[in-house]
């Protein structure tokens, strides 16, 4: 199983299925990937109260692909460890690419 399994075509953009484990060290956004639950792991520092992590995710993401946080939304799991974020304006080869190179790093 690859990580690419986690990154779908959606309608502008790309879907990609995450795991959040909030309250960590340190923010590492890919953490890793589950292949068991096709997820790619996230890291965030800000703990899940208030949606802190939430908007942590978003800013993470946003800086990672260097989109806007508005072309950037979670479309499940709002209040869930198991994510789905939306990032309108980036192809799955170029979320490959980007989640590729973080996770060859973490190698």
């Amino acid at each position: 199983m690859s990580f690419e399994d986690a990154i779908k075509i959606a309608s502008g953009g790309v879907i990609i299925d995450i795991e959040v484990t909030p309250g960590s060290r340190r923010t590492c956004i890919p953490g890793g990937y589950n292949p068991w639950r096709k997820r790619i792991e996230v890291k965030l520092s800000e703990n899940a109260q208030k949606g802190k992590a939430n908007e942590q995710l978003v800013e993470g993401f946003s800086s990672l692909f260097g989109v806007r946080e508005a072309d950037i939304s979670i479309v499940t799991g709002l209040k869930n460890t198991k994510k789905s974020v939306l990032l309108m304006g980036v192809s799955r080869e170029e979320a490959v690419s980007v989640m590729g190179r973080g996770l060859d790093k973490l190698a």
